[in-house]
């Protein structure tokens, strides 16, 4: 079970956890280095100057990435999908959430507002800059040629202007994943009532607009030496492994059609009752079972979170035997421990809380704790569904 990296943590905003790929500062350094020396021959200025201006746009650029997953995220959750977090890595920027779309139309929403959040920027910068300069020296400060005097705060609102409508344009191209595909596999499941086949047609021209791109980087590259060139065939090698998975995924996905969670779990689950002191929690579980963590459950038997045993031990080595196993657990409020048990298999598959944790907890419309699913179960019902291990790899 593949599990994504940690990220580096920035802040919390309207309740979504953001944060950076390590592979961010690279590109964050990369542009700022290759943007410096424009910005300087644009601004006719100071070094100083120049390259304050082009770290403050590089970093805007980037929280305009971070509006556009907001916009993805704040549509998720009001349809009712939990929003574990946000990064930002080398190619762009990521909303996990705890499911995908359930109908066509969730699906279009979500994938709609990123682009409606970007295409708000972009409005944002044309107000603000054309309220300054008007249209004459706005086209020259995006240009960067440096023809008519040009301020700082112009030189990077221009700017950023002209890449967010690059990114727009670029985000709403009709292949998979990007957003346009992914409206586009939404248009689809509403004609045909199939998601397989919306995801698969627009996967298949996300591969093929990915091959095209690398034919423009490589023409690039040989023609004119351009780094761009390099970076084209960077992303396009993202997307299109990004489509192959999805058609993975669509195949998978037939193969295990109806397959619920409930089908597979453990039915049975030893469960911690959060009133238990935590010495009697040691004795009669961990020492008993033998097993680093426990789910626990209120008295309805909702479940709450995860207790582990080093913190159980911890607090009776702390002289706080009297606490409960309900004080020392870790509340599963945005942990993603928990997937209902009336959810098909497929879900599980890009679960990072899954591979990070070992197990699931199922649980019914209540919350009420009906079951275990662990990756080996998983693992067993992929490999049933495709008659051998090694056709997994």
């Amino acid at each position: 079970m593949w599990r994504r990296p940690s990220s580096i943590k920035l802040m919390d905003l309207f309740g979504f956890r953001i944060g950076v790929d390590r592979s961010w500062f690279l590109i964050l350094f990369l542009m700022i280095f290759l943007l410096s020396g424009q910005f300087r021959q644009a601004l006719h200025s100071s070094d100083g100057v120049a390259y304050l201006t082009t770290v403050i746009t590089v970093l805007v650029l980037f929280g305009s990435l971070i509006l556009h997953e907001l916009g993805h995220a704040l549509v998720a959750r009001r349809q009712g999908i939990l929003v574990r977090r946000i990064d930002l890595f080398l190619f762009g920027g990521l909303t996990e959430m705890s499911r995908d779309a359930a109908s066509p139309g969730e699906d279009f929403k979500i994938a709609a507002a990123g682009p409606l959040a970007t295409f708000l920027f972009v409005l944002l910068c044309l107000v603000v800059d054309l309220a300054i300069v008007g249209p004459h020296r706005l086209i020259h400060a995006a240009a960067l040629d440096g023809t008519v005097q040009i301020t700082p705060v112009l030189l990077s609102l221009s700017w950023l202007l002209i890449w967010n409508v690059l990114l727009l344009l670029f985000n709403l191209l009709p292949a998979f994943p990007l957003d346009g595909g992914r409206m586009t596999r939404a248009t689809i499941w509403r004609l045909t009532g199939e998601k397989e086949r919306g995801t698969r047609i627009a996967a298949k021209l996300g591969q093929g607009f990915a091959l095209l791109l690398a034919g423009v980087g490589i023409w690039l590259m040989l023609a004119y030496r351009s780094f761009t060139g390099l970076w084209l065939i960077a992303i396009s090698f993202l997307l299109y492994q990004s489509a192959r998975a999805a058609i993975v995924q669509t195949a998978l996905s037939a193969r295990i059609e109806g397959v619920r969670v409930a089908d597979i779990m453990d039915r049975q689950p030893v469960a911690i009752p959060s009133r238990t002191p935590v010495g009697d929690a040691l004795e009669e579980f961990f020492l008993r079972y033998g097993w680093s963590w426990f789910p626990v459950v209120d008295d309805s038997g909702r479940f709450l979170g995860i207790a582990r045993q080093e913190r159980v031990r911890s607090a009776l080595d702390a002289g706080e035997g009297w606490l409960t196993v309900e004080a020392v657990l870790e509340p599963e409020s945005e942990a993603g421990w928990r997937v209902r048990e009336d959810r098909p298999i497929t879900e599980l598959l890009s679960s990072e809380a899954l591979g990070r944790l070992g197990a699931l907890m199922a649980v019914d419309g209540e919350g009420v704790l009906r079951g275990v699913v662990t990756v080996d179960q998983v693992r067993r019902a992929l490999q049933a569904a495709f008659g051998s291990p090694g056709r997994l790899a």
